[in-house]
């Protein structure tokens, strides 16, 4: 496909879900989500990181490994189908069985044929309280990456990435005109009255940062509900999956308590139009970053 022949402008559908323990009927509740998203015009559809199953990484525990699957492998196959009888490109996250005994957190990008185009895998990995995510995924090993694909050249990246701008930076110079986070983030719910709007406030403002900086499109797909493993406090995942234009305006945005299917326009047009006002991009000065990180940890 040539440039000339790409969208000036397209839908994205974003899917937020609350998981069940079943995998498979959470693959199955997928894909009839992601043939609602194709019906209301998308060509794009995002699902939540490891939607397949509930948020296993709040404990360690290592027969939830059993979870993993290879790429490719049954959840391509099956949104491969989906893809191609819809028309649409999906991003698909799964848990990666790479090997055994190595397991990575993953998004695989198919495109509206049905064919695995690439994958990313996630490379920043959190260990915090209830996101013992270090004891399941090896940090990724194929870097930054944009992928091409009916719609135009698309930059995923997974969750706990969306904090580190150099990411963003490394997949919008690669030319993608949307970065894609499939997300699963939410509320301790002893915090939540107390950190809560603060917690969701900065990580809208992140994203919208990545958006700003990067004069592109950035898209944030969460899950949603409390899921509690026995014995724990749980999680309360805050929905409020959303797409932000070039200069960080909200273009849609889902609700923080219940599943949803919202749609979004991205107008390549706008990115060009606000790189020329704002050239972010082009006044970078990589030549000074050299050093800098090292000379500052030999300090610390």
């Amino acid at each position: 496909m040539t440039a000339t022949s790409l969208p000036p402008r397209y839908k994205i559908g974003l899917v937020q879900m609350a998981m069940s323990a079943e995998p498979e009927a959470n693959l199955e509740r997928a894909i009839g989500k992601l043939a609602e998203a194709a019906a209301a015009g998308a060509r794009l559809v995002c699902l939540p990181e490891l939607f397949r199953s509930q948020y296993f990484a709040q404990r360690e525990d290592p027969a939830l490994f059993d979870l993993a699957e290879p790429v490719p492998g049954p959840s391509t196959e099956a949104l491969g189908k989906a893809a191609r009888q819809a028309g649409v490109v999906v991003i698909a996250p799964v848990f990666e069985r790479r090997a055994p005994g190595l397991y990575h957190n993953s998004a695989a990008v198919i495109d509206a044929d049905g064919r695995v185009v690439g994958i990313y895998r996630k490379m920043h990995i959190p260990d915090d309280p209830a996101y013992y995510e270090k004891f399941y995924f090896a940090p990724g090993d194929l870097g930054f990456r944009a992928f091409d694909t009916r719609v135009g050249r698309i930059g995923t990246l997974v969750c706990w990435d969306q904090w580190y701008p150099e990411a963003a930076r490394l997949t919008a110079l690669q030319g993608a005109s949307v970065l894609v986070y499939p997300t699963a983030i939410g509320w301790h719910p002893a915090e939540k009255a107390t950190h809560g709007a603060e917690q969701l406030d900065a990580w809208r403002i992140i994203q919208r940062s990545h958006a700003i900086a990067n004069g592109c499109y950035v898209a944030a797909v969460n899950r949603v509900g409390l899921e509690r493993p026995a014995g724990s406090d749980g999680l309360e995942f805050w929905g409020s999956s959303f797409l932000a234009d070039p200069l960080g305006t909200i273009v849609v945005e889902a609700p923080r308590d219940r599943e949803a299917v919202v749609i979004g326009e991205v107008d390549t047009a706008r990115i060009e139009s606000v790189r020329r006002g704002w050239p972010f991009l082009r006044d970078r000065r990589i030549d000074a970053y050299g050093g800098i990180t090292s000379r500052y940890l030999d300090q610390a």
